[in-house]
């Protein structure tokens, strides 16, 4: 589901006009933005959390050349589901 689509679905099942729900969508995507490059990060219960992790410098491989380069350290965004999500995901 892309962001434009999400917007239609919310659209649709609610009372609100779609340039109120894309200034929401917009909103809270900005907030979780601004809340993992702060360090914060976000915890959405039963959904999941949404944080940075550092990753160390590592020695990488190209695999078309197989030339071995470094690679720095970096930070990533990150996302780690909520258990009732994975039970969902994984609900037979």
């Amino acid at each position: 589901m892309k962001k434009t689509d999400l917007i239609q679905q919310l659209t649709e099942n609610s009372d609100l006009q779609k340039t109120e729900v894309k200034l929401a969508v917009d909103l809270i995507i900005n907030q979780i933005t601004q809340s993992i490059v702060s360090g914060e990060g976000v915890e959405i219960r039963g959904f999941g959390g949404f944080m940075k992790k550092h990753r160390k410098a590592r020695q990488g491989i190209n695999p078309k050349t197989s030339e071995r380069t470094q690679v720095g350290e970096k930070y990533v965004p990150f996302f780690k589901p909520g258990k009732t999500l994975k039970e969902m995901v994984n609900k037979d």
